[in-house]
């Protein structure tokens, strides 16, 4: 066992993001095995979780970001740091936190120049599931269908369209765009509200899965030709694609885009990965949608974060086993105990160590097993 960690939570600074990276309940565990927290004033506010929750686990409430960044050694988080708390990383920290770096070059190049180890809890692969991403997109995908269903009611720009329908007058058509954890559970609320459902996807054994166990929604082959078959007649498209650490494929253009019915509406929940529209472009709550082509777009980049003390419940669930995997054993004897932790380090010395992402920036790549010794 590492003799002491000092790992620290800062409360969450990007626009609207009211998720904390850990609960109290999760403190308490590692407070008892003798590793220090330290947990910024206020952290845990917007997911109802007050300081002195944090104080009766054990943890010590500090006043400043930099105060968590100075004396902690794994920083624990929910989103990718901002500008002001990368000036604040060093060599000696671990960065444990969602990244999606090949969206950002200027992320990717920031936290190189920092020197620090990051672990990106989408990369972790297990059994070749991304665990630590399942209950985000799991939530994304539900509220997706909830928000899509919500702005395509004329007084938000949509078409006016009821997706569940009425006796009479037809449901109105959803496609969604990839079968994963986040198309399935999309597809999932979207038949719950008695939409015509069709999942497009391109792994035939999911297809199967899917035509099994989905029942009220259509599956078809995703590519180009049957996409454009379908627009021209759908109220809502959700983009659920997915490419582990990758960049987010493009499968709707402007061409395609103009095939949609004016007022139709387009959720992506793959805007964190870069999206798979080329007319994405990363929104937020407080501005979450924007018309291109005469199609509403609605592409808030930490969509979880509305629904912030059920989204922080879920990542604690998935998370804490890591995170006190980190702090009591440190990262080279962790990886060697669970390999699977060497996929989510994308960081390391300033060297990067995720191949996708050194794919999406042109990079050179290192092995995250070499940079880390």
């Amino acid at each position: 066992m590492v003799s002491v960690m000092i790992l620290g939570i800062p409360k969450e600074i990007k626009a609207q993001e009211s998720r904390v990276s850990m609960i109290p309940g999760s403190v308490m565990e590692l407070t008892k095995r003798g590793h220090q927290v330290l947990v910024q004033r206020g952290a845990g506010e917007g997911a109802s979780y007050d300081d002195a929750l944090y104080q009766a686990a054990g943890a010590e409430i500090v006043e400043t970001a930099k105060e968590v960044f100075d004396r902690a050694t794994l920083i624990v988080k929910v989103k990718e740091p901002q500008p002001s708390e990368i000036a604040m990383l060093r060599p000696d920290h671990l960065l444990f936190t969602y990244l999606h770096l090949a969206a950002s070059k200027p992320l990717t190049e920031g936290l190189l120049a920092s020197g620090c180890t990051s672990i990106a809890y989408e990369t972790i692969e297990v059994n070749r599931r991304l665990p630590l991403l399942e209950p985000m997109s799991e939530i994304a995908g539900r509220m997706s269908a909830i928000v899509g269903s919500y702005h395509l009611a004329k007084h938000r720009g949509g078409r006016g369209i009821l997706l569940g329908g009425v006796p009479g007058v037809a449901p109105g058509r959803v496609v969604v765009l990839g079968g994963g954890t986040a198309g399935v559970n999309a597809a999932r609320v979207a038949t719950g509200i008695g939409a015509d459902v069709t999942i497009l996807e391109v792994d035939f054994e999911r297809m199967r899965f899917l035509d099994i166990t989905m029942d009220g929604a259509h599956t078809v082959f995703s590519n180009e030709a049957n996409l454009a078959e379908m627009l021209p007649r759908v109220d809502l498209v959700i983009g659920a694609v997915l490419v582990p650490g990758a960049r987010a494929p493009k499968l709707l253009n402007r061409e395609l885009l103009r095939l949609m019915p004016k007022g139709s509406v387009f959720v992506d929940i793959a805007v964190d990965q870069g999206g798979c529209s080329e007319t994405t472009r990363p929104t937020t709550h407080d501005n979450p949608t924007y018309e291109e082509e005469g199609v509403l777009h609605y592409c808030v980049a930490n969509m979880p974060g509305a629904y912030s003390r059920t989204a922080t419940q879920a990542l604690n669930n998935v998370t804490h086993p890591w995170t006190m995997l980190i702090a009591e054993n440190g990262l080279q004897a962790a990886c060697k105990k669970r390999p699977d932790l060497l996929k989510g380090i994308n960081t390391a010395g300033g060297k990067l160590t995720c191949e996708p992402v050194a794919s999406a920036h042109e990079l050179p790549f290192v092995e995250p097993s070499v940079a880390i010794g």
